[in-house]
């Protein structure tokens, strides 16, 4: 399903020191998994991280897992790991965490508890105190029932609710996203690049666009790794698809080289 090939990629080789390379994580490093705790990097993926920060002014991982569990997958020193979609970065060793996301520690708690308690077959995934995703990957039948007490309690406790491949994660209502993110990894680049696979990467692309629009990057490159689930939109406004996690290793690679 490549629609574009990687001469799309080129523009990120004009001038490598002013240009930032970020991508996401589940679905375009890694491959989608049943089980989220399950998911590795696809082959190949550190070593072409190391080959990136060596080539690259900025390179950076914007997910929306817990930037510990990104630290523990990708042990790379000079990649920018942001998770949450934008409320938690690893600096200096450790996890920071948006304040304005605090506050909501216990709701979040709360609706994680109530969960395991109401939603039997759906997996309730933790993601440290600031976020807990509902999934129904294995038992597909389970979704609306997942998603219709999702948004009530919600609604009850004053969380936002935020939908993903076969999941819902409920989370402090802060205004951040990946776009936000991308806008703040790419300040001082000349040139950058995103790629990812679901709704939450829109946010990505669209801040790329602005970037442009505003002179503030001379090119962007908005990359969708393409899958069934992959949403048609993201599809549609990517310069570059590719099929899955191997064929994203492979054509960052086409720059990196193996050295």
């Amino acid at each position: 399903m490549t629609r574009v090939t990687t001469e799309a990629l080129k523009v990120l080789d004009q001038d490598p020191t002013r240009t930032a390379v970020l991508t996401d994580f589940d679905g375009t490093l890694s491959e989608i998994v049943d089980h989220p705790d399950d998911a590795i990097p696809a082959p190949g993926v550190v070593d072409l991280l190391a080959r990136m920060v060596r080539r690259f002014g900025r390179v950076g991982v914007v997910s929306g897992r817990p930037v510990a569990f990104l630290h523990d997958r990708l042990p790379v020193p000079g990649v920018t790991l942001v998770g949450q979609y934008g409320l938690e970065r690893w600096i200096d060793g450790a996890v920071v965490v948006d304040a304005a996301a605090r506050p909501y520690a216990a709701a979040v708690a709360t609706v994680a508890r109530d969960a395991d308690a109401a939603l039997p077959g759906v997996y309730v995934e933790r993601k440290g105190e600031i976020a807990v995703t509902l999934h129904w990957r294995t038992r597909s039948d389970l979704g609306g029932a997942a998603e219709r007490w999702a948004r009530a309690r919600a609604a009850e406790l004053g969380l936002a609710t935020y939908p993903t491949k076969m999941a819902i994660e409920l989370r402090p209502p802060v205004d951040v996203d990946k776009g936000r993110a991308v806008e703040g990894l790419a300040e001082g680049m000349a040139v950058a690049c995103f790629a990812g696979d679901d709704h939450g990467d829109l946010s990505a692309f669209a801040a790329l666009d602005r970037l442009v629009d505003r002179g503030l990057l001379t090119a962007a490159v908005k990359i969708a790794v393409a899958s069934a689930e992959a949403p048609a939109e993201l599809l549609t406004r990517a310069d570059l698809v590719v099929d899955g996690p191997g064929a994203m290793v492979q054509a960052f690679g086409e720059l990196t080289g193996t050295d």
